[in-house]
C-alpha cells in the first residue's frame, strides 16, 4: 500500500523561506532520509513529485496554498491512495515556533490549505503534522502577512537542527 506525504507551501523563490513554506522545507528534509528520487514536476498532478522504492510518494503542490486540495486530490486519485494513507505537513500559526503536533483528522482550524484539501477529498480523515510558526511578531501583524514573512536566521537554524528532524521522525513513525 502506498503512502502520500505532502508538504504544503507556496511555489516560487519569493516564498522559499516563509513560514507558510514550513511544509515544503519539511518534505524536502524527509525526502533525503527516504532516499527519494529527485523532484519532478507533473503539471497533470499540480505538484512536484519524488518517489522512493518503498511505495512512498512525496509531493509539493505547485498551486498556491489556498488551492492545495487540487494537487492532493489529483495525487490521491492517480496513485490510488486512500485519505488515511495521506500525511500533510504544514505550518501552524496557533502553535509556538518549533512545536510539532500530529492529528489523524479534524477541522481545518482556519488553515486555508487544509480547508482546500478537506473540500477536494470530501473528508477530514487524513494525517496532519503541524509545525508551529508563532512568535512574538504574530500578535502584532495580520495573520495573512505573518505567514508570508521569512523565518529569521535564528529560526532557520533551529528549523534545520531541531524542528525538521523531529518532523521527520514523526512522519516516519506514521509510515512504519
Amino acid at each position: 500500500m502506498s503512502t502520500l506525504i505532502v508538504g504544503l507551501g507556496n511555489p516560487g523563490k519569493k516564498y522559499e523561506k516563509t513560514r507558510h513554506n514550513a511544509g515544503f522545507l519539511a518534505v524536502d528534509f524527509v525526502s533525503q532520509f527516504l532516499d527519494a528520487d529527485g523532484w519532478k514536476e507533473s503539471k497533470k498532478l499540480h505538484a512536484l513529485v519524488a518517489k522512493n522504492n518503498k511505495n512512498i510518494i512525496l509531493a509539493k503542490p505547485t498551486t498556491f496554498m489556498n488551492e492545495s486540495g487540487l494537487a492532493v486530490a489529483a495525487l490521491a486519485k492517480y496513485y490510488k491512495i486512500k485519505p488515511k494513507n495521506i500525511i500533510i505537513i504544514y505550518d501552524e500559526l496557533d502553535l509556538p515556533f518549533g512545536i510539532i503536533r500530529v492529528r489523524d483528522s479534524g477541522s481545518s482550524a482556519g488553515h486555508n490549505g487544509i480547508k482546500s484539501i478537506i473540500q477536494h477529498l470530501s473528508t477530514d480523515e487524513f494525517w496532519r503534522i503541524r509545525i508551529g510558526t508563532k512568535n512574538e511578531l504574530a500578535e502584532k501583524i495580520p495573520a495573512e502577512k505573518f505567514v508570508l514573512n521569512n523565518f529569521s536566521a535564528a529560526e532557520l537554524k533551529e528549523l534545520k537542527e531541531k524542528v525538521l528532524p523531529e518532523a521527520e521522525q514523526k512522519t516516519l513513525s506514521l509510515i512504519s
